[in-house]
């Protein structure tokens, strides 16, 4: 068990998700104004030039930039809109998405979200989103 309750509270939110739930996705950090999740590669999150599908990243964004504007509003959120930018094919062992707020109102957040694949080489980055997330 971690020391860190908001963490905890965010493995629990995390794991009521059924489909991150199906691909593994798992909370590493989570504060006040940033999160960070991670997913492990495997052969089924891949697209035909066995790169991470664009949609398997897409979703590590958009969760991400919900965790971290969610835990910034200290409510029950959901996704208003984000933008996303592929800037590389996603290849390795590891995706991990790191969020953090921009900027926090009442009831929205702006957020911003990289995306990297973890290879034995170290980091690379593979993908920035730019999102609104809006207390429900």
């Amino acid at each position: 068990m971690s020391a860190d309750p908001l963490l905890e509270l965010g493995k629990q939110i995390l794991a009521q998700q059924p489909f991150s739930t199906l691909l593994g996705t798992e909370l590493t950090m989570f504060t006040a104004d940033q999160a960070e999740l991670q997913l492990p590669m495997r052969p089924e999150l891949k697209q035909q030039h066995g790169f991470a599908h664009g949609g398997v990243l897409s979703y590590l964004a958009d969760n991400a930039l919900t965790f971290a504007g969610g835990a910034a509003l200290a409510g029950d959120v959901v996704t208003g809109e984000y933008k996303i930018n592929y800037l590389r094919p996603a290849t390795g062992n590891t995706l991990v998405a790191r969020a953090k707020v921009l900027r926090a109102g009442k009831v929205h957040a702006v957020c911003q979200c990289e995306v990297f694949a973890v290879t034995s080489e170290g980091e690379k980055l593979c993908a920035f989103a730019l999102g609104t997330i809006n207390k429900r």
